[in-house]
């Protein structure tokens, strides 16, 4: 493929006038793809592209290069493509017209994977440690051995991976600034609500993702791993913190491993959000709402990044089920 002498960025190809088709070269991350059937049986991949400013997706029909190359690597690996800007239902889609792998020398000369590995907004060595304070806070001891020894065994996967692969916190480092997130709104919280345990509240905050540091693999483009689509984060994580419960000092008493194990069960929130359980206890309703929260502000946040300055509203957001406005108040809308 000619070696275009610049390459665009994903907010730059997004903020183009859409008038016209325009060509553009950029080096991206590939995030996935996915085989979808057409109404008349043909095949094609959709598959997602990616950079530090943000992301789009890119329809490859079963008679394009583009359709055979997404076939054949894995997510994660960092590609050059060309192509034309294109829209499709308002959403940015562009046309490819020829791609190609950058190998190892490729990458490191050019410095690509701190240009397009999307990472905590801040710094993860500081989250660790605040997490681990607030661990420290829990009041009760059998409660914050608990926690101690989940994250004694499998901190290291906690620390790095998502929240997701879309949606809320979708990025490297994103489960821990997630935690965090939803621990600070807790302790902001919790004064005004004394019916509910401060300590079930905290062990039940720190803990109810944990699920997700075994759920998905892959560390530049992670995607579910087989684990995580036969039991899902819900059973995953009540699984470990059963069985660091075994394995902490003191014991920790059964009615209150049984409470803080629903907290981990409920706090999705619903059953078709994939709850196990609907919440029954203070804490459970307490973690799932301050969770819900984290998550839905979390989406505002990352829309508010990747949305261009020309574009007054976001792409479609399915978690919050509308387009956000991302122009700061008391900005006049353009003229009609």
């Amino acid at each position: 493929m000619p070696e275009s002498p610049s390459y665009a960025t994903v907010a730059e190809l997004k903020a183009l006038p859409d008038d016209q088709p325009r060509p553009f070269a950029a080096v991206l991350l590939f995030l996935r793809a996915n085989l979808r059937k057409a109404r008349n049986g043909n095949e094609f991949l959709v598959a997602e592209l990616g950079d530090l400013s943000g992301s789009f997706s890119t329809t490859c029909f079963n008679d394009s290069a583009s359709f055979a190359f997404f076939s054949e690597i894995a997510p994660g690996a960092v590609v050059r493509v060309e192509g034309q800007t294109d829209r499709y239902q308002g959403k940015f889609s562009p046309k490819l017209t020829a791609v190609g792998i950058l190998g190892p020398d490729e990458i490191s000369n050019g410095n690509w994977l701190s240009k397009l590995v999307v990472s905590a907004q801040e710094d993860a060595g500081k989250l660790w440690e605040e997490l681990q304070e607030i661990t420290n806070t829990i009041p009760h001891e059998g409660l914050r051995a608990v926690v101690k020894q989940v994250f004694d065994n499998n901190g290291d996967r906690f620390r790095v991976g998502p929240a997701a692969t879309a949606m809320h916190h979708a990025y490297r480092h994103g489960l821990l600034e997630h935690t965090v997130h939803v621990a600070r709104v807790a302790r902001a919280l919790l004064p005004l609500y004394p019916e509910v345990d401060p300590s079930l509240a905290l062990a039940g905050v720190l803990l109810h993702d944990v699920g997700k540091a075994i759920e998905y693999e892959g560390e530049l483009a992670p995607s579910k791993s087989r684990v995580g689509v036969l039991q899902g984060h819900v059973v995953l994580g009540y699984r470990l913190v059963r069985q660091a419960a075994m394995k902490a000092k003191p014991v920790l008493d059964t009615a209150i491993l049984e409470r803080l194990e629903h907290i981990i069960l409920s706090h999705q929130g619903e059953l078709e959000w994939g709850a196990a359980i609907l919440a029954c206890t203070p804490e459970a309703v307490f973690v799932a709402m301050a969770d819900n929260f984290d998550a839905k502000m979390g989406m505002v946040q990352q829309a508010l990044r990747n949305t261009p300055s020309t574009q007054e509203f976001s792409d479609f957001l399915p978690g919050l089920r509308v387009s956000l406005l991302t122009t700061p108040p008391g900005t006049q809308p353009p003229p009609a």
